[in-house]
Formats: structure tokens, C-alpha cells, sequence
């Protein structure tokens, strides 16, 4: 979706390695949400949005939606705790990694696969269960912006 200033969004940032998002609001404006790494929800952001988009510093990676969706798992599942099926999930990406540590060794193309079709869905999860409490800035369909490339961890 085009926004008035010509700028197509929705847009994805990584903010000193905080995802960071630029949705198109009801009134044809722009507004900036940013990942609180406290409780996975999405924190206003809109003191960000000339910053990411006009911003000069090192810091500031504008990111495609695969990459958005990584990072934005990759928070959750670091730095949340709970019960239920989402965290489970996150419990097996962990323990995949782990592993991956433990033996020294890159992913196989059938781990990738594993670990890129578990972010994407407990992203969809996390972040219907979020709109279904009322919290804005939620948007499950983020995920149907990603190609069908592999979903590696993206490069810095």
C-alpha cells in the first residue's frame, strides 16, 4: 500500500537491533510500532518514524519481511517465558539451537526448514492471540508479505 508521501507500506526496520515497523493508519497517515523485547506486544513508535527513515546512523537496517518476522521471533523467543503452545514452540527452536551450538555446527537444510516454518507460524499465533486482547499494532498477516525462500538467519 502506497502512502500519500509515496512511500510503500507497510516498511520493516531493525532499530539498534529492535524490530521496528511503519503501517499506513486509518486516516491515510503513518505511524511507527516497535517490539517491547518485555512482553512481545508492540509499543507506539512514532518519534522512530523519521529516524528510520531519514536516519544516517549504523544502527538503522531497513529489513524485507522475512527478515522482520525472524527477528521479531528470534525477540520472543529469547526473551519471553510462559506456558502454552507458542512457548512450546519457542522451546524447540531453543533446543535446535542449542544443539547447533553444542555440536559446532550450521543448520541442515531440513533444521532450516524446521525453525523458519516454526517462526513463522508462532509469529501468526502471537500475534492473533494479541488482536484477539484488544492489543494494537498486531498484524498476523505481516507473514503473507514473506516469499517462499528459505527463512536463514539473516546477515549483519
Amino acid at each position: 500500500m502506497t502512502h500519500p508521501a509515496g512511500l510503500v507500506l507497510p516498511k520493516f526496520f531493525l532499530y539498534y537491533d529492535s524490530p521496528v515497523k511503519l503501517v499506513r493508519t486509518e486516516d491515510g497517515g503513518m505511524t511507527g510500532w516497535r517490539l517491547s523485547l518485555d512482553t512481545g506486544r508492540w509499543q507506539p513508535a512514532s518519534d522512530l518514524v523519521d529516524r528510520v527513515l531519514f536516519g544516517r546512523d549504523d544502527e538503522i537496517f531497513e529489513i524485507n519481511p522475512e527478515e522482520f518476522v525472524w527477528y521479531v521471533e528470534q525477540e520472543r523467543g529469547l526473551s519471553l517465558r510462559g506456558d502454552g503452545p507458542i512457548f512450546a514452540l519457542y522451546e524447540t527452536v531453543r533446543a535446535i539451537q542449542d544443539t547447533l551450538r553444542e555440536e559446532r555446527r550450521y543448520p541442515t537444510s531440513t533444521e532450516q526448514a524446521l525453525i523458519k516454518g516454526i517462526r513463522r507460524r508462532t509469529f501468526v499465533m502471537f500475534e492473533e492471540q494479541l488482536q484477539r486482547a484488544g492489543y494494537p499494532g498486531a498484524d498476523p498477516t505481516v507473514v503473507s508479505l514473506s516469499t517462499d525462500e528459505d527463512l536463514e538467519e539473516p546477515p549483519r
